[in-house]
Order: C-alpha cells, then sequence, then structure tokens
C-alpha cells in the first residue's frame, strides 16, 4: 500500500495544481463572483482539498532530500502538541475570517482579493494538513487520538458556517443577493453552498478521523503483545528489554 501511494504522490501533487488553477481562473472565478455556491466551492477547494492534496503528494525527495531531512529533524526535537495547536487555532482563524459576510462581500466587489484568500489558505490548510498525515520524511508530531480531533474541529468549524448560511431566509452575502424570478434564486443559491461545505470537508476530514482512530485502537488492542517478542527463559535476550522472571511463560500466540 505504501509503494502504491508512493507512486501516486506526484500525482496527487499536480492535481493540486490542477484544482488550484480551475478554481481561480475563468469561468469558475467569474462564477465566483454571481453565485455564492460557486464562491463557496472555491474556498473550500483552496481551504481543504489544495492543501490536503499538496502535502500528501509533496515530492519532498525530489525537491531536496537534504533540506525535507534537516526540516523532519527540527520538527522531531520541537514540542509538537504547541506547534500543532497554534496552527490548528491558525487555521480556525483563517477560515473563519474568510467565510465572515463582509469579507466575501468584498471579494465579490474586488476579486483581486482572492489572491490573499488563496494565499493564506493554502499556508494554513498545509501546515494543519502536516499535523493530520504523513509526508515522508515529515511526520506529524501529535498522537493519533489528538490527530482524529485536529481533523474533527476544523471541519465542524466549517459544517457551522455552513448550517448557518443554509438556514439563513434572507441573503447571507449582500453582494450576492439575486432579483426574484432571474434565474437561481438566494436561498437556493445558499442552501447549494451550504450543501458543498459539508460534502467537500467531510470527504477529505472523516477519511483522518477514522483511520487514526481505527489505527490507534489495533495498535493498542492487545497489551500483550510486546511480550511476545521476548525470548523464552534461556534462549537469548533482546538489548532494550528486560529479562522475563523466573518460571515466566510466553502467551500463547
Amino acid at each position: 500500500m505504501h509503494s502504491r501511494l508512493s507512486r501516486l504522490r506526484p500525482w496527487l501533487a499536480l492535481l493540486a495544481v490542477v484544482l488550484a488553477a480551475a478554481v481561480l481562473l475563468p469561468p469558475a472565478a467569474s462564477a465566483a463572483g454571481r453565485y455564492v455556491f460557486a464562491q463557496s466551492l472555491q474556498f473550500a477547494v483552496l481551504a481543504v482539498v489544495v492543501p490536503a492534496l499538496a502535502v500528501i503528494g509533496a515530492p519532498w525527495r525530489h525537491a531536496g532530500l537534504s533540506v525535507a531531512n534537516r526540516v523532519a529533524m527540527t520538527r522531531s526535537h520541537r514540542p509538537g502538541t504547541m506547534r500543532a495547536w497554534a496552527t490548528l487555532v491558525g487555521f480556525i482563524a483563517v477560515v473563519i475570517a474568510w467565510r465572515l459576510p463582509v469579507t466575501v462581500n468584498a471579494m465579490a466587489r474586488h476579486p483581486v482579493l482572492t489572491v490573499a484568500e488563496a494565499v493564506t489558505l493554502f499556508a494554513a490548510g498545509c501546515g494543519l494538513w502536516l499535523e493530520l498525515v504523513e509526508s515522508p520524511p515529515l511526520l506529524p508530531g501529535i498522537s493519533r487520538p489528538l490527530r482524529a480531533a485536529f481533523a474533527a474541529i476544523p471541519m465542524w468549524t466549517i459544517w457551522a458556517i455552513a448550517y448557518i448560511m443554509g438556514f439563513s431566509r434572507t441573503a447571507w452575502f449582500s453582494a450576492y443577493a439575486h432579483l426574484p424570478g432571474h434565474g437561481l434564486g438566494t436561498v437556493a443559491d445558499q442552501e447549494i453552498a451550504a450543501g458543498l461545505l459539508w460534502a467537500i470537508p467531510g470527504f477529505f476530514f472523516v477519511p483522518v478521523v477514522y483511520f487514526s482512530l481505527i489505527t490507534w485502537l489495533r495498535d493498542s488492542a492487545d497489551p500483550d503483545e510486546e511480550f511476545r517478542e521476548v525470548p523464552a527463559a534461556g534462549g537469548g535476550s533482546q538489548p532494550g528489554l528486560p529479562r522475563p522472571p523466573r518460571g515466566w511463560r510466553l502467551p500463547s500466540a
């Protein structure tokens, strides 16, 4: 499985570039200035999809193994929990800032702000995903249960924003108000946007939550597993492991 993922990594990184260009260039960029669902799709891709694919598919070994190894070594010698919490809080702050009505209205009127949105979301998203998944030689610095929580909290944040917008009976973003009887209505536009903001984060974050918890439970299911590796009394010993007490027998496999 790992070898298959290694072969896919360059393609995932390329897909991240393609998707970023697709939502930042016309016709998607033009639609994002007229419809809430298009703008929300652009946001979700830039905040979740592109950073996830970029981190999982990052060709660190081809870009410079020595640099990547130095970064990995530096990360390993620094406490990972505080860094992870700072990354999580930073990502949530950036997400909320770019979903505020005043910010979205400003982007609709001044599309150049989308560039700033893309840069900040990509940076914050990559920082978060580096704490959630392995991107060899860079590894997460937090435990698997904490990774599950760190994947769930951003997802719930985006879901909460989508929930508030989707159940609004008026234009949540004044710049995207549609005239009645002229194409897609305002409420329908916001409901489609809410659905996208539920589906896309769920598709990427839920597997991380599930995989982190399942692997943690699997690895901690058998507390006697390490003792099975201890050789029988009189049969030698492994360095770093204590000698079994006299009369102690190996559990049956």
